[in-house]
């Protein structure tokens, strides 16, 4: 019986261990600094339809990751969101490729990638400013292609 606990636990720890680390990202910057974000992560069409509208506030360090699971042009919008948001758009392979800084929430304009993307992180409107957050810098997260 307690042989069994052990592994009980041991299982749940590994759970909870697998749940953490898909629930934060990081962003290196290219002179090292280092930006870690509790995320949502919207991988299936619907919660990538949802992502962050009706969201009244959202935590200076958390956002949520857009998993296309594929690289391919992709544009966001604002209708229907009611905070200002950085949206960040991201390779495969980590790399940022370009960033929208404060989009204006209830704005049905098209805010398109720059080209083909696999992820999109969308922070609170301003922060890539604050943190130095730039073109060139990389995302960490198990779901990213080393």
């Amino acid at each position: 019986m307690l042989k069994n606990f052990k592994y009980l636990i041991l299982i749940v720890v590994l759970f909870l261990a697998a749940c953490t680390n898909q629930n934060s990202a990081t962003i290196i910057t290219k002179n090292g600094k280092t930006h870690k974000f509790t995320i949502e992560i919207a991988d299936t069409p619907e919660l990538r339809a949802k992502g962050l509208m009706f969201v009244q506030n959202l935590a200076p360090n958390s956002g949520m990751l857009f998993d296309f699971k594929t690289e391919q042009q992709v544009a966001f919008w604002m209708q229907n969101t009611f905070i200002p948001l950085d949206i960040i758009f991201i390779a495969a392979n980590g790399e940022i490729k370009n960033i929208h800084v404060n989009a204006r929430p209830q704005d049905p304009t098209a805010i398109p990638s720059d080209g083909p993307v696999r992820f999109v992180l969308e922070i609170p409107g301003g922060r890539t400013l604050e943190l130095g957050i730039a073109k060139g810098d990389k995302l960490e997260h198990s779901l990213v292609d080393d």
